[in-house]
C-alpha cells in the first residue's frame, strides 16, 4: 500500500471527464498501475463507451450494431455515469458540476474530445448529418441501405472515409471542398494531388474550389450558382476540442481550443491532467506544441497520464509524453497510413508514383526522418516510425528508392 493509500490519507478518487478511448484507457491504465483509489468515468453517452474508428466503416455499413470497448468495467471496479452532462469545472473546490450535481475528485482527467465543426446555416435542415457519435452513424445507416444521392461537404479523411462507405453502398456520391485539393489542411499539394483521381476511380465525383453557400432540404447550392440533388448532407469540415464548458474555469486554453497540458498531459491547475483529442502537448522531438486528433494519440496518453497521477506527491520522476504521431486511414480501397509531424520538415521524397497502387513520401530536417506517409506500404510506414523514433540521418539516394528497404537507408 502506497503512502497516499494508507488509513490517514485515504486513497484518492479520480475522475475522468469523457468515456471515449482516451477516458477508457486513462481508467485501464489506472488499474494496470496498481492505482486502488476509486475511479469515475463520466460519460455525455448513454451507450457503452464505444471506439469511434468502426463507425465510418463496418458500424455505418451495418456489419457491426456497435463498437462498444471489451473492457470489463465492473471487475476493474470503474464506475460509469453514463448519459451525464458535466457543465462546468470549480477547480479551487476540486468539483465538478453535472447534470445531477456536484461531483468531488481529487485528481481530474479531462477526455472530453473533439467535437465536428458545423456547416454554418445547416443546423436543423433535415437531412444533414455528422459523423461522431454511435447515434450519427445510426441515423446515417438508412440513407446508404436506400442509395440517396449524398453530398459530402469536407475532402477531409472523415469525408474520404465516409465516401468510401456510401459508395460502397450503392450510393451516388458528390463530394464538394471549398480548397483547391483533397486535404489542403493537412497535406503539400503535390502529395495530395494524386489522391484527388481516387474519387473518380471510385466512382465519387470531386468537385474542388467549391463553396456551399446554402443547404435547404433535398439540395445543397454552391456559392458559383450550380445546385446538387442531396438526400443526404453529410458534413466533414474538421472539429475542435470539445472544452468550451471550461469556460471560466481557469483551466489554460490555446488559440485552438485545446486544454495546454505539459509533457506530463497536467493542465494548468494542480490535480488536473489532459489526454486525447482535447489536448496539446509540447514536443521536444518536434520542437513545437501538437494537438492530435488521432486514435493512436488517444490509446498512448492515457498511460503518460496514469503514470503522472501516480506519480503525484511521491517525490517520483514524472513521465514525459513526447510520441511519434500515428494515424491511420481506409478510403476508396487504399490503406493510409502517417507518421510523424511534416510541418518544419526541410525536404520531401518520394518512394514510387504517386499514380501507383502503392508509394510512400517521407520528409527530412537535416537529414533526419521526421515524418513517413505510406500508401499500401506498410513496411515503409514501420520501419519509418522507427526511423523517426531513433533520429537516424539517412542517405537521400536509398529513401528514394523504393525497391531499398527504409531501414536501410540510415546512415
Amino acid at each position: 500500500m502506497s503512502e497516499q493509500q494508507t488509513e490517514k490519507s485515504p486513497a484518492r478518487h479520480v475522475v475522468i471527464v469523457g468515456a471515449g478511448m482516451a477516458g477508457v484507457q486513462t481508467a485501464v491504465a489506472l488499474r494496470e498501475a496498481g492505482f486502488a483509489g476509486p475511479v469515475t468515468l463520466i460519460g455525455a453517452e448513454p451507450h457503452q463507451p464505444y471506439d469511434r474508428p468502426p463507425l465510418s466503416k463496418a458500424v455505418l455499413l451495418g456489419k457491426a450494431e456497435d463498437s462498444a470497448f471489451d473492457v470489463d468495467f465492473e471487475a476493474l471496479d470503474i464506475t460509469l455515469r453514463l448519459g451525464l452532462d458535466v457543465t462546468a469545472l470549480r477547480a479551487a473546490d476540486h468539483v465538478l458540476d453535472t447534470a445531477d450535481g456536484p461531483v468531488r475528485y481529487d485528481a481530474l482527467v479531462l477526455a472530453t474530445g473533439a467535437e465536428p465543426v458545423t456547416l454554418p446555416g445547416a443546423e436543423g435542415v433535415p437531412g444533414v448529418h455528422l459523423l461522431r457519435t454511435l447515434d450519427d452513424a445510426a441515423r446515417l445507416r438508412p440513407v446508404l441501405d436506400r442509395r440517396h444521392d449524398v453530398v459530402v461537404v469536407g475532402a477531409g479523411w472523415i469525408g474520404a472515409e465516409f465516401a468510401t462507405a456510401a459508395r460502397a453502398a450503392g450510393c451516388s456520391v458528390t463530394v464538394v471542398e471549398a480548397a483547391a485539393r483533397p486535404l489542403a489542411g493537412t497535406l503539400p499539394a503535390e502529395v495530395a494531388a494524386p489522391m484527388a483521381a481516387w474519387y473518380a476511380d471510385s466512382g465519387a465525383e470531386l468537385l474542388t474550389g467549391a463553396r456551399v453557400d446554402r443547404v435547404e432540404e433535398g439540395t445543397v447550392l454552391l456559392a458559383d450558382g450550380r445546385t446538387l440533388p442531396a438526400g443526404a448532407v453529410v458534413v466533414g469540415i474538421g472539429a475542435r476540442p470539445a472544452t468550451g464548458w471550461l469556460a471560466g474555469s481557469g483551466i489554460a486554453l490555446g488559440p485552438d481550443g485545446s486544454v495546454t497540458a505539459d509533457s506530463a498531459l497536467r493542465a494548468s491547475l494542480p490535480d488536473v491532467y489532459a489526454v486525447g483529442d482535447c489536448a496539446s502537448f509540447p514536443s521536444a522531438r518536434y520542437g513545437t506544441r501538437l494537438l492530435v486528433h488521432h486514435w493512436d494519440n488517444a490509446l498512448q496518453g492515457p498511460r503518460t497520464a496514469a503514470a503522472a497521477i501516480m506519480a503525484a506527491g511521491t517525490g517520483e520522476p514524472l513521465p514525459v509524453y513526447d510520441p511519434v504521431p500515428y494515424f491511420w486511414s481506409e478510403q476508396f480501397g487504399r490503406f493510409v497510413q502517417y507518421a510523424g509531424h511534416h510541418a518544419h520538415a526541410d525536404s520531401l521524397l518520394w518512394r514510387g508514383d504517386g499514380a501507383d497502387a502503392t508509394w510512400s513520401v517521407c520528409w527530412l530536417h537535416d537529414g533526419a526522418l521526421v515524418a513517413v506517409l505510406a500508401v499500401g506500404r506498410p513496411r515503409d510506414l514501420a520501419q519509418g516510425r522507427r526511423l523517426i523514433e531513433s533520429g537516424a540521418v539517412l542517405d537521400p539516394e536509398k529513401v528514394a528508392d523504393p525497391a531499398v528497404p527504409l531501414k536501410s537507408a540510415a546512415l
